[in-house]
């Protein structure tokens, strides 16, 4: 396979490992939290900087090295790092880059845990967070000063499925760069997307942030996160890493690893769900608006279908009755469950705020595009006809 790159579904399952060799076919779980010295020297390598040498499963563990290559490859990308969350991984790669009087500049529509990051964390830190509408990404420019060092995205967004304009917002970095006369740093939450549809380090982006409890996972029974990107950046993630200590479980990484051999598979039938149940919401008369990027009414589908090969798996819906018709309709389906989460192989719904933007101001709802009357659904991998079947009774009992 030299000199051949292979397919994503390859990558996932195989790694680099496209070789004959003896060993296990599923990667053994490396349960422990220490290792053993062959002698001294071997303590005398690390101490020089031997990467090679293990010492403590909070720097490094060979399950969780396993799938931070697979991960790197799947994105083209040089290297990974895995945690225990997805917040561990933003968090972590954002004070990777990040210190004691810079500023960063990110979009406001955000995953509510983000959003309360920047708010309620940085700024005990001395770090502020400047906000930039995503149609109006020329103001990027406008808002860099010297102090700007990271400006943070996601597309689609969490919970509204809106999408930035990647290609416009880099080629803005770039001119912000020119103003403020140094390196702004760039990172996106590719959540929603996965590398399945979207390939953020192709348009330009440094650092590529997941909760790998979603579509990496995607059984809705392990939390992790990954941070993706060049060498140098993933070794300075992984230096603060060894201080804020998110580090990735073994055992977990053994799920993660078991997961990513059915990824494509999993995330192309629950894409391809989530395209036949959008369009069907859009006849139902309960519902006042669906947000899917794969439907033409969709206000940034041209530029979903510019910058993604695929619109990914989460629909938004908008229903009669604000909050208390959300709730209705959540407590009337039998097939998709109610519960907070995303990206697993079951179909489940969340009402935006009572979960993942809850105990937010009016102001900020606004800010996010959140409305009462919202359901976020990830739509999972089951029959597409039990699915539309569950949906249509639960909103008749609007």
């Amino acid at each position: 396979m030299k000199g051949k790159k292979v397919s994503l579904a390859t990558r996932a399952i195989h790694g680099k490992k496209l070789y004959p060799y003896k060993g296990a076919v599923s990667t053994p779980i490396y349960q422990t939290s220490t290792y053993r010295f062959e002698n001294s020297n071997d303590a005398v390598r690390y101490s020089q900087g031997d990467s090679s040498v293990y010492v403590y499963s909070r720097y490094h563990n060979p399950s969780v090295e396993d799938v931070e290559e697979k991960l790197a490859e799947m994105n083209d990308a040089e290297a990974s790092a895995l945690f225990s969350s997805g917040m561990a991984a933003i968090s972590t790669a954002i004070l990777s880059i990040v210190k004691a009087g810079d500023e960063i500049i990110s979009t406001p529509a955000l995953y509510g845990g983000t959003y309360r990051f920047f708010r309620d964390v940085l700024p005990q830190f001395n770090v502020n967070v400047k906000y930039v509408d995503a149609n109006s990404l020329s103001d990027i420019s406008k808002l860099a000063t010297q102090h700007t060092k990271l400006f943070y995205c996601e597309s689609p967004t969490n919970p509204t499925v809106g999408i930035v304009d990647l290609y416009k917002a880099i080629a803005e970095v770039k001119k912000a760069e020119k103003k403020s006369g140094g390196k702004i740093a760039t990172m996106i939450d590719n959540t929603f997307a996965s590398c399945l549809h979207q390939s953020p380090f192709d348009i330009g982006f440094d650092l590529i942030v997941e909760s790998a409890t979603k579509y990496i996972g995607g059984h809705s029974d392990v939390l992790a996160g990954a941070v993706i990107g060049k060498k140098d950046a993933i070794k300075q993630v992984r230096n603060v890493a060894k201080y804020l200590g998110g580090c990735a479980d073994p055992f977990a990484a053994f799920l993660l690893s078991r997961s990513l051999k059915t990824f494509e598979l999993r995330v192309q039938r629950q894409t391809e769900n989530a395209m036949k149940l959008a369009k069907r919401f859009e006849k139902n008369p309960n519902i006042q608006r669906v947000f899917y990027p794969g439907l033409k009414s969709h206000p940034d589908h041209s530029i979903a279908k510019k910058q993604m090969s695929g619109f990914g798996a989460m629909v938004l819906i908008e229903v009669k009755g604000g909050v208390k018709g959300a709730a209705k309709v959540c407590d009337s389906l039998n097939v998709a469950v109610n519960a907070m989460s995303l990206g697993g192989v079951e179909t489940l719904v969340s009402i935006p705020v009572y979960s993942s933007h809850v105990n937010m101001s009016s102001a900020e709802l606004k800010q996010h595009g959140v409305t009462p009357g919202m359901i976020r659904i990830s739509v999972g991998a089951e029959g597409i006809n039990d699915l539309i079947g569950d949906f249509e009774q639960a909103l008749n009992n609007i």
